[in-house]
């Protein structure tokens, strides 16, 4: 259905169900930040408190008007209604895009109670939509001055470490995993088939199937490797996803060169790209393990030789 054939009943219906759902997002919300962030947590309570507040409002006047049962109408059912997404791809939020997703819902809301108003005729229910219409921003503002307050006081600041101390755990440490094993640990069956053959189009298979092997057994190592109810590392399957991809994606880096058939232009290429995924994992190293650079590139390129001149041996052997 279209906004403008709405009436007035159909109008406070879609408010209420609106206001649910919202305050049902930010529980959410405050359930996903509870142990972690409390700062974040207090403000979506507050949140839900006054979505609750709304809704109520918003069915005392829709019984006296328009009796006891309200049609469940939902933003979704009306064209050009902006949607929030649902709460389950919201939960896995960082809190500070928790906070500006939050935000763009209070606009919809004031945007929606504004456009409501010019559409009805009764005294009530426009002083009523108009009336949450203001509200909404100042909800607005209040989350301002709470984010404000919260910053100053130091409370985000503590949330932003403890949000990278979860990413890394949750994401870097997998995915840099990884990315290791795949750079590192398939150069020696590739270029072993490539010594070996001198064929580019058997050294792709070998590496496609090294690529691929690794990456289903690392995911499947670290998904069941540890369910993160403790460690805090988050739903294993996400990790598992993460680590397993970008295995496969370390090892495919240096395997697809070998789709070229010219033996030497394959094989340089694929060494430059070694040389690129090495200096882009002690990169990563450095940037969120706090590993100094040098050490962390010394390591990893040293790791990196001495396993291409393992494969490089065994293949011209």
């Amino acid at each position: 259905m279209r906004f403008s054939d709405l009436n007035e009943a159909q109008i406070l219906a879609i408010a209420i169900t609106a206001e649910e759902e919202d305050g049902r997002i930010y529980r959410d919300f405050a359930q996903e930040f509870r142990k972690n962030f409390p700062a974040t947590t207090e403000l979506f309570e507050r949140m839900s408190d006054q979505e609750s507040g709304h809704r109520h409002r918003l069915i005392e006047l829709y019984r006296k008007k328009f009796g006891e049962h309200i049609p469940l109408i939902r933003r979704n059912d009306v064209k050009d209604f902006w949607v929030p997404p649902s709460s389950m791809l919201l939960s896995s939020l960082r809190p500070e895009k928790a906070r500006e997703q939050a935000a763009l819902m209070e606009v919809g809301a004031r945007r929606f109670y504004e456009a409501a108003v010019l559409k009805c005729k009764d005294a009530a229910i426009r002083q009523l939509l108009g009336d949450l219409a203001q509200e909404e921003q100042r909800h607005e503002k209040v989350a301002e001055q709470i984010n404000e307050k919260q910053a100053a006081d130091g409370e985000l600041d503590i949330e932003e470490h403890v949000a990278r101390q979860q990413f890394v755990l949750r994401i870097v440490q997998p995915g840099l995993a990884g990315l290791m094993d795949g750079s590192v640990s398939t150069l020696a069956p590739l270029f072993a088939a490539a010594f070996a053959t001198g064929n580019t189009a058997d050294a792709f298979k070998v590496g496609l199937a090294a690529s691929v092997g690794a990456g289903i057994s690392m995911g499947f190592a670290e998904a069941l490797s540890d369910d993160g109810k403790i460690s805090g590392r988050g739903t294993p399957w996400i990790r598992g996803g993460v680590c397993g991809i970008m295995t496969a994606v370390g090892g495919l880096g240096h395997t697809l060169p070998f789709l070229f058939r010219d033996f030497h232009l394959a094989m340089t290429v694929a060494m430059a790209v070694v040389v690129v995924e090495l200096n882009i994992i002690a990169l990563i190293r450095w940037r969120y393990m706090d590993t100094p650079f040098l050490s962390a590139g010394f390591q990893v390129i040293a790791g990196g030789f001495l396993v291409f001149l393992a494969g490089w041996i065994i293949g011209a052997g």
